[in-house]
């Protein structure tokens, strides 16, 4: 992809969001180029980068950003197991294990339970630079999963609920030294206590439209402020169960090993990959004039923000102004930075995030010391060119 984007590129991408329906489209964050505004290109951007790059991975172009709101056909998709056809009209929910009462419902009568709205954005916890694609963003609609397992009635002994989509596949589990070939669905758990809070909720639309295919209609699972991982899709079934899930994709496959010191003393730790580490990143840089302006995104896990700043080559940190539409508890936040005089040449554009823990988003070096890929929240230092 041409790593140049003209006012008619932008004018469309634009046309293709009102497209989304009724929900509203906040002026502040439009990328319509005011006359003689061009967009700085990013010259770490990939020559080869394709937004399908497989039938079962889609990537939003981050430079895109248009507002609020993600449209379903660009937002995120990735699986293991392929993409099922569901027919609406005879989907089925089950209910099953440690209940009072197994439940089975079709999506009419989930719907009759009741409906609640959320903001909420997420990215895969493979998520990483240069791209930053595998994310997005929109208005959820959906019954909180709290009502449905309340209708079937935990036992006592329920510590641990297992959700099943209805993909399916031949996949390999190892045990020991022995490798052995068996059908497994995938799956994620929660905790009994997270599992009946508030917030986790079963979802049947997106901006206002039934899920499409890509987005696991007809119903998935939404747990806020998470990676994209738990958040099961085409879901068939939801189990209770006494004993810890230790299903492939739970216990194996989201894993983050890293190193810390404890007790002045390195270990390595494993843990699982459930909520959203702190990210900001610069997705675009557009000028006119002297002057050029800096459009980002964060993400993060619920946690309110302390600061978000960006850095131009060695300078100092400076403030960034936040959109005021995007204020949702989970949705993505964004955020404009006007780079005043912006020299011709070559640069580079650094932002992070502070949350009111305290917690910064670390840079490269501060996470030498995790090995696998997931979660990987750098300050990403953006490389562009000035003409």
């Amino acid at each position: 992809m041409d790593n140049q984007m003209t006012r008619r590129d932008l004018v469309k991408s634009t046309l293709a969001l009102a497209a989304v329906g009724s929900i509203g489209v906040p002026d502040w964050v439009l990328p319509a180029l005011a006359q003689g505004e061009v967009v700085v290109p990013f010259t770490d951007w990939p020559d080869n980068y394709n937004p399908t790059p497989a039938p079962d991975r889609r990537t939003f172009d981050t430079r895109n950003v248009t507002g609020v709101y993600t449209p379903a056909d660009k937002f995120f998709t990735t699986q293991h197991l392929g993409h099922p056809e569901i027919d609406g009209a005879t989907y089925k929910l089950r209910v099953s294990g440690l209940v009072d009462k197994p439940l089975t419902l079709t999506l009419d009568e989930i719907k009759k339970l009741g409906a609640a709205k959320m903001i909420l954005g997420f990215e895969c916890s493979g998520n990483r630079p240069p791209t930053q694609g595998l994310i997005g963003n929109g208005e959820w609609t959906g019954v909180p999963l709290k009502t449905v397992l309340e209708r079937a009635g935990l036992k006592a002994n329920a510590r641990e609920i297992v959700f099943f989509g209805t993909d399916k596949g031949e996949e390999e589990v190892e045990w020991r030294t022995s490798k052995y070939k068996v059908e497994q669905q995938y799956g994620r758990s929660l905790q009994r206590d997270k599992a009946m809070s508030a917030e986790p909720f079963l979802a049947y639309a997106l901006n206002g439209e039934p899920l499409t295919k890509h987005q696991g209609f007809p119903l998935r699972l939404i747990v806020p402020g998470w990676y994209g991982a738990p958040n099961v899709k085409w879901l068939s079934q939801i189990h209770a169960q006494e004993d810890q899930y230790l299903g492939k994709f739970q216990a194996r496959w989201y894993r983050t090993l890293k190193g810390e010191m404890i007790d002045g003393e390195m270990k390595w730790v494993e843990t699982a990959i459930t909520k959203i580490h702190l990210k900001s990143f610069v997705a675009r840089v557009t000028k006119n004039g002297a002057d050029a302006k800096v459009t980002g995104v964060v993400l993060n896990d619920g946690t309110p923000l302390k600061s978000v700043e960006v850095k131009i080559d060695d300078g100092p940190w400076q403030p960034v102004t936040m959109d005021p539409q995007t204020t949702a508890k989970y949705g993505w936040k964004l955020f404009n930075y006007t780079w005043k005089a912006a020299a011709a040449g070559a640069h580079t554009i650094v932002s992070r995030a502070t949350d009111i823990t305290g917690y910064v988003q670390p840079t490269e070096q501060e996470l030498e010391n995790k090995k696998s890929f997931l979660e990987h929240n750098i300050q990403q230092v953006r490389k562009v060119m000035v003409g």
